[in-house]
């Protein structure tokens, strides 16, 4: 009986070496031709396939630092914790506060994906409603997805940063009071207020948002983490000694 000559190790030090690796180059470190032979060793070791570039990519589990939507990128190849992009898309509208449209959900996986969408639901996996002249693609399930419509629809109606930031038609006025307002802040409350608008616009919110106001991008970022970790201490009003003093009980002599 012939012994086997391929060993999975072999995948394991080429992923870590380069983190991420097609089918040939996989192959050539194994010593084989055979696509079959990879994928035998490979279900012998934690690995996860793109759902960029047609899956052609692979890494393993313990390199992906995925975000927290789930993803993650390196050298332009994209990876999910969903698996496939039909997966990735399903999950990201299904959790979504308030939907999404296709551009906004393209700019956050940097891949195509009407007609991964349009496939979505033809299956009835995600529903989508026309509002402000747009499909907003948001859950299948009807509650959840009144939720999403109202959100979307006091987004939609409620100036802010980040509508300054996408380039929204805002009046000139309306813009000096967002600013002003910011400006008012303390430095906590500043970074995030910032954060805050930055989870509004997802994908690259925290340069657009640090561009718009002159700050770094490092604080906007820490803010964002915050807001999601809800690492957020509240702090009292008064000091410690502060406001009325409190009434003494006198006691009958």
């Amino acid at each position: 009986m012939r012994t086997e000559s391929y060993h999975a190790n072999s995948l394991v030090k080429l992923l870590r070496k380069q983190k991420i690796a097609t089918m040939q180059e996989l192959k050539a470190a194994l010593g084989t031709t055979v696509d079959v032979t990879v994928f035998r060793k490979l279900k012998e070791i934690p690995y996860r396939t793109s759902y960029s570039h047609g899956g052609s990519y692979y890494t393993l589990d313990p390199i992906a630092k995925f975000d927290n939507l789930g993803l993650w990128s390196y050298r332009s190849v994209h990876f999910s914790v969903y698996g496939t992009l039909l997966s990735t898309l399903e999950s990201l509208v299904q959790e979504s506060e308030a939907g999404y449209f296709a551009a906004e959900v393209e700019n956050i996986v940097q891949v195509g994906v009407k007609e991964t969408l349009l496939e979505l639901v033809r299956r009835h996996c995600i529903a989508r409603q026309q509002l402000v002249g747009l499909y907003l693609y948001c859950s299948q399930n009807r509650a959840k997805r009144n939720e999403q419509i109202l959100a979307r629809k006091l987004q939609e109606q409620q100036p802010s940063l980040a509508g300054i930031a996408l380039g929204r038609i805002i009046p000139e006025e309306l813009k000096a009071a967002i600013v002003l307002f910011f400006s008012l802040l303390d430095e906590k409350q500043r970074r995030l207020y910032a954060g805050l608008e930055s989870l509004k616009l997802g994908h690259g919110g925290d340069e657009r948002i640090a561009e718009l106001l002159g700050i770094d991008v490092s604080t906007i970022a820490r803010g964002r983490r915050q807001l999601l970790e809800r690492d957020v201490e509240i702090e009292r009003i008064r000091k410690v000694g502060g406001g009325r003093k409190p009434l003494e009980k006198k006691l009958r002599k």
